[in-house]
């Protein structure tokens, strides 16, 4: 029986963090992406100092996934300051939700988007959101089985490339 954690990130395991930042990233849009795009989003997005900066908010968590004490995937939520869109009053952003590649199919991904909502309806904002690319029609359909919505789109950099994320929402109140 698989024993399935979901703990919350210290800065004495920063290093796990990045490493798993990047290798989802890139199983997720490497393909996509040159070596030069991602190496440059890298820099800016998974560096120690930002990742140092994400856990030590206090309008931001990071979170672990753990399947049998080893750390396989990842969440990040954001609320107030740090949501990187403000188009939502009482918003709470579901920023991130990465599995590692071999890990994937297990629910694990259900799993952490569970958390999430239950985060977001304790944080008491009136919406959970999240960003998704236009072509991952995959986690688009996951995400309307939970009830998220299309309001809107932005735009998502990878170095030099841009790509149209869809605004999804979900009414918690």
């Amino acid at each position: 029986m698989d024993n399935i954690k979901i703990e919350k990130v210290s800065l004495d395991k920063i290093e796990i963090l990045q490493k798993i930042c990047i290798q989802t990233f890139t199983d997720t849009f490497g393909l996509e992406n040159t070596k030069e795009q991602l190496e440059e989003y890298f820099n800016k997005s998974y560096n120690l100092s930002v990742l140092k900066s994400d856990i030590e908010s206090k309008e931001s968590d990071t979170y672990f996934i753990l399947l049998n004490n080893k750390e396989v995937g990842y969440l990040k939520v954001n609320w107030g300051k740090e949501q990187t869109e403000k188009k939502l009053d009482s918003g709470f952003e579901i920023q991130r939700i990465y599995i590692l590649k071999e890990y994937q199919s297990r629910g694990l991904g259900k799993k952490l988007l569970e958390f999430s909502l239950e985060k977001a309806k304790e944080s008491n904002c009136e919406w959970a959101w999240l960003g998704v690319w236009e072509k991952n029609i995959k986690a688009q359909n996951f995400y309307k089985k939970y009830g998220f919505e299309r309001f809107s789109e932005h735009i998502f950099t990878v170095g030099d490339k841009k790509d149209c994320d869809w605004l999804l929402r979900k009414k918690l109140k």
